[in-house]
């Protein structure tokens, strides 16, 4: 009997190594796998291009410390996406802060997705479509640029014969019940008042055809020379005037 009662005394001292035998075990296992996640989050902010710190764990559960609070957040995400680890904290002598303005990229101002506005278009006034208002446009084309020649001859020089041109264009816009005088002027030279008045009416028909080569029709133009008979008040006695009738 008694040595029964010595066996049955043996049975709680035998459980309770058995007991501390494993938590020495899970002690051991719980010290690699910590050891082990430390390593691998340290690897990972490495990666990242984060300064040094400390992550510690629990089990599986990290705290970080001595980070700088820009970068906390930053170290913060990259810990919780290591293999294993359960969840991660920022411990209390850090408090996170947000990326400067300047250290984040701008976005763009338009995206393919965003509509262009549309381009900007410049309106003209429409063309006349009274005798006033045509004659006020010819005269203010004339002024701006007049129809010249090559001196004693009816030959246009290059920019009286674009001048001439434009207002060509211009009128063969205007109501097509208008009709037009080119009247040519010319200055008294060496061969007298019959020399004028020949120039002055080859420079008009000059002038009409170039006007009816660009929209007008021939039976809406005609032309007459006026020799040196009406001088400019002030003005250029060689002239070209185009005039509504």
């Amino acid at each position: 009997m008694s040595g029964g009662r010595g066996w049955i005394r043996l049975i709680p001292i035998a459980v309770l190594v058995t007991a501390l035998l494993a938590g020495v075990v899970t002690w051991a296992q719980s010290g690699s796998i910590q050891r082990d996640l430390a390593a691998d989050a340290q690897a990972a902010l490495a990666a990242a291009g984060l300064p040094p710190g400390q992550v510690s764990f629990d089990g599986r559960d990290a705290t970080l410390s001595g980070f700088p609070p820009d970068k906390a957040l930053k170290a913060l995400e990259v810990v919780q996406n290591v293999d294993g680890v359960r969840a991660a904290q920022i411990s209390g002598d850090v408090i996170p802060v947000a990326p400067s303005p300047s250290q984040t990229t701008p976005r763009p101002t338009t995206t393919p997705s965003t509509p262009s506005p549309p381009p900007t278009t410049t309106t003209t006034a429409p063309p006349p479509t009274d005798k006033a208002g045509v004659q006020a446009e010819i005269d203010r084309m004339l002024a701006e640029a007049p129809i010249s020649f090559v001196p004693d001859t009816a030959r246009l020089t290059p920019e009286g014969e674009q001048a001439a041109r434009d207002v060509g264009i211009a009128l063969a816009k205007s109501p097509s019940a208008f009709r037009y005088r080119v009247t040519g002027h010319v200055a008294r030279g060496p061969g007298g008042e019959s020399a004028a008045l020949k120039l002055s009416r080859d420079r008009a028909r000059a002038v009409a055809r170039i006007l009816t080569s660009n929209g007008l029709t021939a039976g809406r133009v005609t032309s007459r020379g006026l020799g040196d008979t009406r001088p400019a008040t002030g003005g250029e006695d060689r002239r070209v005037e185009i005039t509504v009738v």
